[in-house]
């Protein structure tokens, strides 16, 4: 870990810290926090107190506007620009006779259900989402690296993504007709 990434790291430890401290001596915090639903809505309460938990320790410090683009002309996925609230951005970035990749930033949002007739593989490669599967009783929750198969007909849909930043995806679509 870089000596930027430790520092950055320990400073949220302190505002965690002092985030807990706060609720203990605040009932009235106390309860808001107990009523929160999820990550994000800790991570907003805690903002309105000035407390900044939500950026993960190796996260940039300040958004990126405009895709930068390298010295041989490629364009860095992580650089990204977020979608608006509720809403994702869909890039193919390669596409063969029965098969497409794509770069898919979601900011704050859900899904209907999916029944999709590709074999999809995606890996998380920024921030988190949760998702359902229509077969399976529990949410998965996904985390930067996270990644899964899922076999063409497989009802699933997403639950919620970060908001800004948001959640990045790399997914590849495989037609099973191949």
């Amino acid at each position: 870990m870089a000596e930027a990434q430790l520092q950055q790291f320990l400073k949220k430890i302190q505002q965690l810290n002092a985030f807990v401290a706060l609720s203990e001596a605040q009932p009235a915090l106390r309860e808001a926090l107990r009523n929160c639903d999820s990550h994000h809505d800790v991570v907003s309460l805690a903002s309105q107190f000035g407390f900044d938990i939500g950026r993960r320790w190796g996260d940039n410090i300040t958004p990126v506007a405009e895709p930068r683009v390298s010295r041989d002309g490629q364009t860095n996925l992580f650089s990204s620009p977020c979608p608006a609230s509720d809403s994702e951005r869909i890039d193919i970035l390669a596409q063969g006779s029965h098969w497409r990749l794509e770069l898919i930033h979601s900011c704050n949002t859900a899904s209907d259900w999916y029944d999709q007739e590709d074999q999809e593989w995606v890996l998380l490669l920024r921030g988190s989402a949760c998702l359902q599967f229509e077969d399976e009783p529990d949410h998965r929750d996904l985390c930067v690296g996270d990644l899964l198969s899922i076999a063409p007909h497989r009802r699933h849909r997403v639950v919620s993504t970060d908001p800004a930043p948001g959640t990045l995806w790399l997914a590849l679509f495989v037609s099973v007709d191949a």
